[in-house]
């Protein structure tokens, strides 16, 4: 049985390998503009069938219009997505939904349009006034999860879903040494300059601070910006300090190995999109309790 899933703020379809994950087939229609990320996604399933733009997905009788064209696509199984957290983030500018994290209102009028039997909604703990808003329009409460029950890695987020029953995961006891590469990559190695501000009392008052991590049991919440950020991870072999390397992102957002290695997709982008998606498992346990094969057909 084929399922049909509608993915908006796509990414690098971390809801693809959910579903892979599980077993099941996919009709995958997936809304993003990000190259690199279209790029990774196509790479690994290449029927993922592209429609661009989420602010110019409309859903009428049937038909999902787009900014390449129309589909007959009938009904929906799922409509997910996880909108963009840049101004609800307690790190953001503020803005809440007035700035960039607004995209969750067409997240929300497509889902309406659509009405698939099951949908699924994430983001991040921030903003009270923007999570108390979003809360009031799907009509459910979110579920908090911290990746850290999955994986080495604590990331809390919040889901909303129509899925019912769904309870917290259990924890599988993961730390960050179980997860760390056996051979340091390239790509782990520090620039010159982060190593002087790592050793720098500027830098030690951060680690001081618990706000940068140095060898922590569980690793602080991946970013999109990698080393670049002020709570960025790192790990030291006797007197060699290094960030984290692309498959140790992977490992932690569990994903698989070598899943963002593309050509034509730098590393920067690699870290970036690992940092903007989800914690796969977490996607895994919440779509367990639906018995897509079961449930779909009785409501169908």
């Amino acid at each position: 049985m084929k399922i049909k899933v509608l993915s908006l703020f796509d990414g690098m379809s971390c809801g693809q390998i959910a579903f892979d994950k599980l077993g099941y087939e996919v009709e995958y229609y997936a809304a993003e503009i990000n190259k690199a990320s279209i790029k990774v996604a196509s790479k690994n399933y290449p029927n993922t069938i592209h429609i661009g733009d989420v602010t110019k997905v409309y859903y009428r009788d049937g038909i999902l219009s787009t900014e390449v064209g129309d589909f007959e696509v009938g009904y929906f199984d799922f409509v997910i997505g996880g909108s963009p957290c840049q101004s609800i983030s307690n790190l953001g500018n503020g803005e809440g939904l007035n700035g960039k994290s607004g995209l969750f209102y067409h997240w929300l009028r497509v889902k309406d349009e659509v009405k698939p039997i099951y949908w699924l909604l994430e983001n991040v703990q921030g903003s009270k006034k923007a999570i108390a808003e979003i809360t009031k329009l799907v009509g459910v409460d979110p579920i908090l999860i911290n990746s850290n029950l999955l994986s080495a890695q604590n990331r809390k987020r919040l889901y909303w879903t129509n899925i019912d029953g769904v309870s917290q995961p259990q924890d599988k006891g993961l730390v960050l040494k179980d997860i760390l590469d056996s051979e340091i990559k390239p790509e782990s190695l520090l620039t010159p300059g982060r190593l002087n501000w790592l050793l720098s009392d500027k830098g030690q008052k951060s680690v001081a601070k618990r706000y940068t991590a140095i060898d922590p049991i569980k690793a602080n919440c991946l970013t999109a910006r990698s080393d670049a950020s002020w709570n960025c991870n790192y790990v030291s072999y006797k007197d060699i300090y290094r960030k984290l390397s692309c498959n140790e992102y992977e490992k932690l957002q569990t994903v698989p190995i070598d899943y963002t290695l593309c050509d034509g997709v730098k590393t920067k982008d690699r870290y970036e999109m690992l940092g903007n998606g989800w914690t796969v498992d977490v996607i895994v346990h919440i779509l367990s309790f639906v018995d897509l094969n079961q449930d779909i057909k009785e409501i169908k």
